[in-house]
């Protein structure tokens, strides 16, 4: 069976097959860096890793781009509260966002472009619109997308533009034609920062949001490529607006597929900052283990509802236990995957349709029964391998088993088994370069964070102070 995706565009399951054979081009909407990320951006990324993964280990090069949002209004205002520059800002939570994709085990995209390295591209798009008659300077000195004179918009939420504009309570307003239309050039305001805004034909200002997404995606993609993704709130009125600017531009459809995630949510309310009943993935972390909070958004279809709780987090722990029970007992061999194997194919299966990890998981469960059960080092390598396509059981068990949250074990065992393992290696180096006061120093530090680190002739392990 050839892999299937649900294409949000045309609300069903299509046949995948790239533009381009043998390689997948894909772009995911990314994180506007003004503060932490919370878990709706980790379920999202996670989502987008997994089809990465999968999609590379269905035989594709994938070139994988995922913007970075380094100018919008929000950015702007938490600068000027913490009396810093919008660099200075974004640049500190985009190191602040790696550090928890990377515990996540997130892999880095192929571009990871940011805005405010492609605004004359978004100005050669917004004088194609204005060319084109679909945008309009507005007399405040911002320029606007007409959207009633783009035939197609609503083709992805599915609306008309009569049904959008009867939902729309905005007046018209900052001199637009009509409601619906949106800006993509604002002209700079006085209050605001000098470093918010550049040089262009209709003035000093900055992009719109929705023009970022364009022109990054097309410069660095081509006009048309094969997938976009993104979270469910942003199908409209950012992809559809993505869409109409585009293709108003260009020509062309933007991308053949379009994929979005479900929310997360909690007490059955969608998780967001303006309900206030979100958490951040630093947060989650101090409780659990970063590998537990992937493990429990991939378990779950990446189009259904996750429904965070610390309930849900513990079970999830508890299964993850024991799939890595079985590795710890038997060693895994290292093995090439064979698709025709039964589990394997089972496994293949699921994914193929429309990434199924649901089902995918539950075959490693299944394997690791036939692994305790048999005690064979081909099926429990066959169970790392197939994990492995999800960005699971790739770490060492007895690590996992380790691992204590920070209430149970004061600061340092709230240390990611990553962050020891580089410590490790890092006195390792030391001793080798016999540096020996900074072999003792690391192992000092460390113990003072709640690690035990134990020399044997195999080399150094280590476990949670009692």
């Amino acid at each position: 069976m050839s892999l299937r995706i649900y294409n949000t565009l045309t609300r069903a399951l299509d046949d995948f097959s790239p533009i381009e054979p043998g390689r997948v081009r894909m772009y995911v909407c990314g994180i506007t860096v003004y503060d932490l990320c919370h878990v709706g951006h980790a379920r999202a990324n996670v989502a987008f890793d997994v089809v990465r993964r999968w999609l590379r280990a269905s035989g594709y090069e994938v070139v994988f781009v995922r913007n970075i949002t380094d100018i919008e209004d929000k950015i702007i205002r938490r600068a000027v509260q913490n009396g810093e520059t919008v660099r200075a800002l974004t640049d500190r939570m985009i190191a602040e966002m790696y550090r928890d994709f990377d515990a996540l085990g997130i892999e880095r995209p192929t571009h990871d472009p940011r805005a405010t390295d492609y605004v004359p591209q978004m100005l050669d798009i917004v004088r194609k619109l204005e060319a084109k008659g679909l945008a309009y300077r507005a007399a405040g000195g911002d320029v606007n997308y007409a959207v009633r004179k783009f035939p197609g918009y609503g083709k992805l939420s599915g609306k008309s533009l009569d049904e959008l504009h009867a939902g729309e309570r905005v007046a018209v307003q900052d001199g637009k034609d009509d409601p619906l239309d949106f800006v993509l050039w604002k002209s700079a305001k006085p209050e605001e920062p000098a470093d918010t805004r550049w040089a262009s034909d209709y003035g000093p200002g900055r992009p719109g949001w929705h023009i970022e997404c364009s022109a990054m995606s097309c410069a660095l993609l081509g006009d048309t490529f094969d997938i976009h993704g993104g979270g469910a709130d942003l199908q409209f009125p950012h992809h559809e607006n993505e869409i109409a600017q585009s293709e108003g531009a260009n020509g062309v459809p933007l991308a053949r597929f379009w994929m979005h995630n479900g929310f997360v949510n909690i007490d059955n309310e969608k998780m967001s900052k303006s309900l206030g009943n979100f958490f951040t993935v630093r947060e989650v972390l101090q409780k659990y283990d970063a590998e537990t909070l992937r493990f429990f958004i991939v378990r779950t279809h990446y189009r259904s509802p996750l429904n965070y709780s610390d309930v849900h987090l513990d079970d999830a722990r508890a299964a993850l236990r024991r799939l890595y029970t079985a590795l710890e007992a038997v060693a895994p061999a290292d093995v090439a995957i064979d698709w025709a194997q039964p589990q394997a194919a089972r496994f293949k299966a699921a994914m193929d349709e429309d990434f199924g990890t649901p089902e995918a998981v539950a075959v490693l469960f299944d394997l690791a029964a036939e692994v305790n059960r048999t005690q064979s080092a081909q099926t429990a390598g066959l169970l790392k391998a197939l994990a492995g396509t999800l960005g699971l059981l790739q770490g060492d068990p007895l690590a996992f088993k380790r691992w204590r949250p920070a209430a149970d074990a004061g600061a340092g065992a709230a240390l990611a088994p990553d962050a020891i393992a580089e410590r490790i290696a890092a006195r390792a180096a030391a001793k080798a370069a016999k540096d020996f006061a900074e072999a003792d120093r690391i192992r000092q530090a460390l113990l003072e964070q709640g690690v035990v680190l134990k020399d044997t002739p195999a080399g150094t392990t280590w476990e949670a102070a009692q």
